[in-house]
């Protein structure tokens, strides 16, 4: 699986950088009048398939741990001796924020310094020493510092693995590659949530669920070994020659020169230099950055985390069982992924993310009439229940995957790391916020005004969304980046 293809390494040949820089319109219109342009045709995408496959384990933890302390909260709080510490409770579930939010931090500055691949193996470290402390830990303290530590591995690995996908994925399935990411966190979701079911019936199975954690933690750590390290980040640190190796892994030998070629074109002379934060916050890199943050700042302030937090009170009226529950938000997020998956790369992304936030309008909307007094009691439950799982199903169809997609897609090589750390820690902040003030407002607003505020958010991205995003369906990342960031 991991082996290249023998006819492609047989005919192969290394040219050194210098060649490579040659080869312009005027070589590609040579060989193509020899019959020997091979171009044409797109590369295997089962050659980089097993690299995203490993590289998504952390998108799986990620989902994992969100929701490993859902199921066995009650009995954890119980064992520990905080049951009915309200306070002791909302910190297992939030620590983990407190640490993404630091590990979101320094992921760019990690990413950059030590390579995509031991990023990922860094980032596994502290999942699977944090989840072994939660693990056997007797006090709250311990089950704080083990979330703590889970937590900060949570933040490295989501932006690491978006940058590494877009990196070695083939132009043609980008995309597809992409979504994997938001269903690799969907079924992590869904795994922590039937691992815990035993929880009450087996007395200390909650100690077994994050013992089950440090399994895929030690598999990403181990399997990254044998993966190719991103081409991109080998050219930015100046190692051709390692970065036309990689290409052969990733791509086959005879895509090999033509993958260099592009990598020239968008090379301005300052891939070594260091990245400052200034550059990002103004001047010739503060669209793209503010393209991101935009993103990830309404993809939060549309609701999506208080619609999880408020979805087992809305099932609960309905006389459906929270595990029931679970599973139809499980299914809904799913099904959107697995949707979002087949057309990422068919309609494109900037068309996924305007239906996708309009969809979400439109199902917030059904909820805001559910929350309205004239509604009869079983109407106005349908509608909540509705609205809540369509709500589910549009962002999984985009504004779940696809911001982590189009960003790394958007930033020049040489800010792509820093820049997506920004972007993760707005995410992080606003996800905190969201979380921390929902329950109030709702009480001081009530659902009706509140859900108005969400389905305003979700109709102000549609509009962000048409007039500043690009469509990136299929081109280079050295074509997206000539083609946003402007000459000096």
């Amino acid at each position: 699986m991991w082996g290249r293809q023998g006819e492609a390494s047989l005919t192969y040949k290394r040219m050194s950088s210098r060649d490579y820089a040659k080869v312009d319109v005027e070589e590609r219109s040579a060989l193509s009048q020899n019959g020997m342009e091979q171009e044409i045709t797109n590369p295997s995408w089962r050659l980089s398939l097993p690299h995203i496959i490993v590289a998504t384990i952390s998108s799986f933890l990620f989902g994992y741990h969100l929701g490993v302390v859902n199921e066995p909260l009650e009995t954890i709080s119980s064992d520990l001796g905080f049951s009915g510490n309200t306070l002791a409770e909302g910190l297992v579930v939030s620590t983990c924020l407190g640490g993404a939010f630091i590990g979101s931090l320094f992921s760019g500055w990690i990413a950059d310094e030590i390579g995509r691949r031991r990023a990922f193996q860094l980032c596994a470290l502290p999942m699977v020493i944090g989840a072994s402390v939660s693990a056997t830990t007797k006090t709250l303290e311990g089950m704080l510092i083990g979330r703590f530590l889970v937590g900060t591995g949570m933040g490295v690995g989501p932006p690491v693995a978006s940058l590494y996908v877009t990196e070695v994925s083939p132009a043609f399935v980008r995309g597809t590659y992409g979504s994997f990411i938001q269903l690799a966190t969907c079924l992590g979701l869904m795994g922590a949530l039937f691992v815990g079911i035993p929880v009450k019936a087996i007395i200390g199975w909650w100690r077994i669920c994050f013992w089950i954690a440090t399994i895929p933690a030690g598999i990403l750590a181990f399997a990254m070994m044998f993966c190719a390290e991103s081409p991109h980040w080998l050219y930015k640190k100046g190692r051709i020659a390692e970065a036309e190796a990689e290409f052969e892994k990733l791509l086959g030998g005879s895509h090999v020169k033509y993958a260099i070629a592009d990598l020239h074109k968008s090379d301005r002379g300052d891939e070594t230099d260091t990245v400052k934060l200034s550059e990002l916050l103004y001047g010739r890199h503060f669209r793209v950055v503010f393209i991101g943050t935009t993103l990830f700042a309404l993809q939060q302030l549309s609701g999506i985390n208080a619609v999880f937090y408020f979805s087992s009170t809305v099932f609960k009226s309905a006389g459906v069982p929270s595990d029931l529950a679970n599973v139809f938000v499980g299914i809904a997020n799913l099904s959107g992924s697995i949707t979002a998956m087949i057309l990422m790369d068919k309609l494109g992304r900037k068309a996924l993310l305007i239906w996708s936030f309009f969809g979400m309008a439109v199902a917030m909307f059904l909820q805001v009439v559910g929350a309205n007094s004239f509604v009869s009691g079983s109407a106005a439950l349908s509608l909540s229940v509705g609205g809540m799982l369509l709500f589910v199903l549009t962002f999984a169809l985009g504004a779940g995957p696809v911001p982590g997609l189009l960003l790394p897609e958007i930033f020049p090589n040489r800010i792509r790391a820093k820049a997506m750390a920004v972007c993760l820690s707005v995410h992080w902040v606003i996800n905190f916020f969201v979380g921390l003030f929902f329950l109030p407002l709702l009480e001081q607003l009530g659902p009706q005004l509140l859900y108005s505020m969400f389905c305003t958010f979700c109709l102000m991205a549609v509009v962000f969304v048409k007039r500043n995003v690009v469509e990136t369906k299929g081109r280079s990342l050295q074509e997206i980046e000539i083609a946003l960031l402007p000459q000096e």
